[in-house]
């Protein structure tokens, strides 16, 4: 954890970034899982309501880079990897909570699958809405099942990811270069989803290292 804390790191909504820094790969790796694994079981163990409200947003006083630099470099199939995810697509709600709920609430519309009742959040889908969403599924993994978090988090990306698809539809002939970024943000979504569902599996067979 770096000593300085910085301020919230702004990031593009159609970005998911990677981090660099440290020296030692083996290094980053044991130091990410040891304290994803601490962090984890010290607060499900004791779930304080003040400790969980703070570890929810806790980025939005210190920024994610504080995060990053913990567990962004993580393999997506693994707890740290799972929970640095999770705090960047918060943080991609909260810097853009309008844009997203557009996105979610399109893909509410067209989707044929059940991932709005699993994603859990209130019709229609609205800024506040979303953002209550994000705060809840963070907290989740806190204070509840922890693959349910993951379910509903995997389901949350799929729906904007289905959104994303169906509004670059609509725009590719207008707008190609807006319609192939959203192309672009569908796939990130789609990849992200895939990422939190094994990752829920593994928490289930108790195999999510």
């Amino acid at each position: 954890m770096a000593e300085d804390f910085h301020k919230p790191t702004q990031f593009s909504g159609s970005k998911f970034e990677s981090f660099q820094g440290g020296e030692d790969p083996a290094l980053i790796s044991r130091v990410a899982h040891e304290t994803a694994h601490a962090l984890l079981a010290r607060v499900r163990r004791d779930p304080d309501p003040a400790v969980v409200d703070r570890l929810v947003a806790y980025t939005d006083e210190h920024g994610i880079d504080a995060v990053a630099e913990l567990w962004s470099r993580a393999t997506p199939r693994s707890l740290p990897g799972a929970l640095w995810r999770l705090y960047l697509v918060r943080l991609l709600i909260r810097q853009d909570p309008e844009g997203t709920a557009f996105l979610y609430q399109r893909g509410t519309e067209v989707t044929v699958a059940i991932d709005p009742l699993v994603a859990g959040a209130v019709a229609p889908t609205g800024p506040g809405e979303i953002i209550a969403l994000a705060d809840q599924i963070l907290r989740g993994i806190f204070t509840g099942d922890f693959a349910v978090a993951l379910d509903r988090a995997a389901a949350f990306c799929r729906v904007t990811s289905v959104g994303c698809t169906s509004i670059a539809d609509d725009l590719e002939t207008t707008q190609p270069v807006r319609s192939t970024e959203l192309t672009t943000r569908a796939l990130r979504f789609s990849t992200t989803a895939q990422e939190f569902g094994s990752c829920a599996r593994l928490w289930r067979s108790e195999s999510l290292d």
